[in-house]
């Protein structure tokens, strides 16, 4: 392999082209749980679309598998290397740049390693807004969010990182470019092809670029947080907000006590309520009229003399938007510090949310006993995470993860719903989706991937 180390480093230069012993391949090939750990054979970080068509060309030749990667913030292992030491991770942090942004017509083309933060800021600066908000915002890249198809907290007014997309540019396994970057809303000229790269995983290709949708900022955003009895009336908060004020309604947030109580004890946000409750609901309205303020208001105010609402705080400032949000971004981080958590991030119709949620704690408490459940997330899109501590002095191994995997993943597909709706499948759910999806789509994949990837070098071993 030293001849290909060498004309990786021609193409990319040798200080961005890592490789032999004394290299730090942590940050590379360790998945941030902890839950897979490999070894590449070289680490490349080429700065442009065409070094990156060389890369792909030189690792295709000589039959050498790459894993591409962006900011290694997934939950599934899907952008780590395997062990064998043989495997090129192609990383796009270089290519940062933005290459264009057209405001009157929302749109912006930028680059796969740009950070989702660094999008956004762009956009806003130049008044408007790029629909896609992930806690990992300030590490995870355009590109991997493309590759994931990513959700996130505004899923339920602008829907997916699909619904921001107009078009991508890729490198496909045996170096060839496709240019897919396109700033129009409509384009008939036959198949989509750019919708194969989405939710991919690097398993079709290296995604180098792409053209975004843009929005107008709203003038008027109103947050609340709210006190529910149970997921049923927070089924029916959602219903009747949205009955009442539309697509203005932007964010829908339910976070059960065990998580609003973990992110108290860790990270000291304080509650907005007195202890006792079971459910919180943060929720927001995003508009361009003044009037929406007052229509929030009355909104809640109704929610509360039905006896939906059990307590609300609505936010007067920026400093208690801010506080409110804290007990939601946290979670996450609250979780870590508690401890091992088996992560589950499910998708049910909305209307089934509450059963499936019964269902899951019954099941769990027979095979279980003692474990914990937190359940938070986007309830107005149906996609709830549901994370399991096991019991003191039980460890989450790999055997107890398939375990608790399974019953949670069965549950969510036998109430009409996904195993997976924000985190992919990677190389932890390859089996689930073996056992869950519909074997005629499995086979078109299968011949997709061996279309485009005849040798099976783009990322093996993840999704297929």
């Amino acid at each position: 392999m030293d001849a290909l180390i060498r004309e990786l480093s021609a193409v990319v230069g040798d200080k961005v082209c890592l490789w032999g012993e004394g290299v730090d391949w942590a940050p590379y090939a360790t998945e941030r749980r902890g839950l897979f750990l490999g070894r590449p054979l070289a680490v490349v970080e080429p700065a442009a679309t065409a070094e990156v068509a060389e890369v792909v060309r030189l690792c295709a030749a000589a039959r050498v598998a790459m894993v591409p990667q962006g900011g290694n913030t997934g939950l599934c292992g899907g952008a780590i290397p395997d062990a064998s030491g043989s495997q090129v991770v192609i990383t796009l942090r270089r290519m940062q740049r933005i290459r264009a942004l057209d405001a009157a017509n929302d749109t912006m083309t930028v680059e796969a390693g740009c950070l989702l933060a660094r999008v956004k800021e762009a956009a806003a600066g130049a008044g408007r807004l790029f629909a896609l908000d992930l806690a990992s915002e300030g590490s995870c890249q355009i590109g991997g969010n493309v590759a994931t198809n990513a959700g996130g907290n505004w899923v339920l007014r602008y829907g997916t990182m699909a619904a921001q997309l107009l078009g991508v540019e890729a490198v496909l396994p045996d170096g060839r470019i496709y240019n897919g970057l396109r700033t129009v809303r409509k384009d008939n000229t036959g198949y989509r092809l750019d919708d194969l790269f989405v939710g991919s995983e690097g398993t079709l290709g290296l995604i180098t670029a792409c053209t975004l949708r843009l929005h107008p900022l709203p003038t008027v955003r109103r947050t609340a947080c709210v006190v529910v009895r149970d997921l049923e009336a927070a089924v029916a908060l959602l219903g009747l907000v949205r009955a009442a004020l539309g697509d203005v309604l932007a964010v829908f947030e339910v976070m059960d006590a065990v998580a609003v109580h973990l992110v108290h004890r860790h990270m000291g946000v304080t509650l907005p309520f007195e202890p006792g409750f079971a459910w919180l609901v943060l929720l927001e309205a995003w508009g361009h009229d003044a009037a929406l303020e007052e229509a929030f208001a009355q909104i809640l105010y109704r929610a509360m003399a039905e006896d939906l609402v059990q307590d609300a705080v609505l936010a007067e400032s920026g400093a208690q938007h801010e506080a409110l949000w804290a007990l939601r971004e946290n979670i996450s981080e609250a979780e870590r510090l508690e401890g091992a958590s088996i992560k589950h991030d499910p998708a049910v119709p909305r209307s089934a949310l509450p059963g499936y949620v019964r269902a899951v704690r019954a099941a769990l408490d027979d095979f279980l006993p003692g474990c914990t459940l937190c359940v938070f997330g986007h309830l107005g899109d149906g996609n709830l995470h549901v994370n399991v501590f096991p019991p003191p002095g039980v460890a989450a191994g790999r055997g107890l993860w398939e375990a608790v995997n399974q019953i949670v993943y069965d549950l969510a597909v036998s109430h009409g719903g996904s195993f997976s709706a924000e985190h992919g499948v990677g190389a932890l759910r390859r089996a689930a989706l073996m056992r869950h999806k519909d074997a005629t789509a499995l086979e078109l994949m299968r011949q997709i991937k061996r279309t485009l990837d005849p040798h099976n070098l783009m990322n093996p071993g993840k999704v297929l």
